[in-house]
């Protein structure tokens, strides 16, 4: 009988209980585990028959407990048999079967929920890009022809024009800057702007921020001032973004600041806690109280509705606020309504590389062998379906003493060059039959074709479209709209530098 009360003190423990029955079919023995499960005292169940003890057992699903009872026969025992018993709570069991029920069905609904998320982001993403390259094709058009004009490539311009076609540069440039906002600021929220830090001088980096809004400041006859004493020589950040950070506060300074009035841009730095800040102090309208918590939102304007003084989408100041917190640091705001504003945007002096991989303005450069022929150096091939387009880079190309030969799609791009033996090739990416890419990689395949200088000049401009250029067998990828000098600058740098032996690979 020893097994059977060792069994029994162990079963007690985990809550189960066993009643043990001799030869005659009377119990012998009762845990207290089972006294409770039954609802008697152990001396009452001794002495018990077997069949009396097995009607007790039913007695308790009318408290909402469920017994299972397992027997276990021919012991090697004093015991000849026991009845092991195992209560479980009915009503727990229903409400942990509810609660795995619950949590089933909302991780159905978080999975749904997500899915929808990324669906959403997917088509956020589609949309932008269908944007971007459906705003940026006209544009390149408006911009391109303006500078063809303003160059003189179609004849004398008088001073009334001349003034016609500054005000259309700079409405194009500007619709390009909110362009520019929205794809930053949908690339932070998504968490796909890159970061590179490396050693920056700081004048050139204050001065460079200056020159942006000059002549804006000079049309408003604005003193433009710059404070550089007692700051380091040089901090580690990333320039492009500190850049953009600076010129965003910059121009909202001269844009709210009155006629005759003053931008300041200095700083301080605190040496023990690592940090320097760059403050735009300015003369202008201010803010009041009530409008300071709005300003770093996207879309908020200060001054809005029908009666607003100042364009603006409300995402200049959004993106400035995400930019600084990626640099590290934060961008704050004093203000007083109706003497002016001081935005300070603090940078660590020095932090680690956020990323390993070069911008687009240091991308690496990939050596091309040159290839002997008889390619005619001032033949370019153009492969673009937008007839304005067209117009306008042949137009320029053509003044600058270019021949060009015109292609509608990337089927049509692989014929001529076959036909003309291009000294480089302009192509468009998105195009009707075969598009741009497909065009690159066939091109490239063709060992007679295999160094030309491509350079994919394209609207799209979101993330990856660079890469997917660059890793198809482009050199040089530019988004449209580009700068027709910066255009010709390009080509005459692959042309020199395939002629020379080596052709660079990046981006502008």
């Amino acid at each position: 009988m020893s097994a059977v009360r060792a069994g029994a003190h162990l079963l007690d423990l985990l809550g189960d209980g066993i009643v043990a029955f001799d030869a005659s079919r009377r119990a012998m023995l009762c845990s207290d585990a089972a006294a409770r499960i039954l609802g008697r005292s152990s001396a009452e169940i001794v002495g018990m028959e077997r069949d009396e003890v097995l009607s007790l057992t039913l007695g308790v699903e009318a408290r909402g407990i469920s017994v299972k009872v397992q027997d276990v026969s021919n012991l090697q025992d004093e015991a000849q048999s026991v009845l092991l018993l195992r209560a479980v709570d009915v009503r727990l069991m229903a409400e942990r079967s509810s609660l795995a029920e619950r949590v089933e069905e909302r991780t159905r609904e978080l999975r749904n929920a997500n899915a929808e998320l990324e669906r959403a982001s997917r088509h956020k993403d589609e949309f932008l890009a269908a944007m971007s390259h459906e705003l940026r094709t006209p544009l390149n058009a408006i911009l391109g022809l303006t500078e063809a004009m303003q160059e003189g490539l179609f004849g004398p311009v008088t001073d009334p024009q001349g003034r016609s076609l500054a005000d259309i540069e700079s409405s194009g440039r500007h619709l390009l800057a909110v362009i520019n906002d929205i794809l930053d600021l949908s690339k932070v929220m998504a968490g796909k702007r890159e970061v590179l830090t490396a050693p920056v001088m700081l004048a050139s980096l204050a001065d460079a921020s200056l020159r942006m809004v000059r002549q804006l400041a000079l049309k408003k006859r604005i003193n433009l001032q710059l404070d550089v004493t007692g700051l380091p020589d040089q901090i580690e950040t990333d320039e492009r973004l500190a850049k953009q950070v600076l010129v965003n506060l910059l121009s909202n300074a001269v844009k709210f600041t009155s006629d005759g009035g003053m931008v300041r841009l200095d700083g301080a730095v605190d040496v023990e806690k690592g940090k320097i800040t760059l403050r735009v102090t300015d003369t202008g309208i201010g803010i009041s109280p009530a409008n300071l918590p709005r300003i770093f939102k996207p879309f908020e304007q200060i001054d809005g509705g029908l009666a607003r003084r100042h364009a603006g989408t409300g995402l200049g100041l959004a993106l400035v606020s995400r930019l600084s917190e990626l640099l590290g640091g934060g961008v704050f705001v004093e203000s007083t309504e109706g003497e002016g504003s001081r935005f300070s945007l603090a940078l660590p002096l020095s932090r680690g590389t956020a990323a390993d991989a070069p911008s687009d303005a240091e991308a690496p450069v990939a050596p091309r062998v040159s290839v002997p022929g008889t390619r005619p150096s001032r033949t370019i091939l153009l492969a673009e379906d937008n007839e304005a387009n067209q117009r306008t880079f042949v137009g320029y190309l053509q003044a600058k003493g270019y021949t060009v030969a015109v292609a509608w799609n990337g089927e049509e791009a692989i014929a001529q060059a076959q036909a003309v033996n291009p000294a480089l090739i302009l192509m468009d990416i998105q195009m009707p039959k075969m598009d741009g890419l497909t065009a690159i990689r066939r091109l490239r395949e063709d060992p007679r074709f295999a160094h030309t200088p491509i350079v994919a000049l394209t609207a799209l401009a979101m993330p990856g479209d660079r890469e997917r250029c660059l890793d198809a067998g482009a050199n040089l990828h530019l988004t449209k709209p580009v700068r027709l000098r910066d255009l010709t600058s390009a080509i005459e740098e692959q042309i020199k530098a395939t002629d020379g032996g080596s052709t660079g690979t990046g981006s502008a």
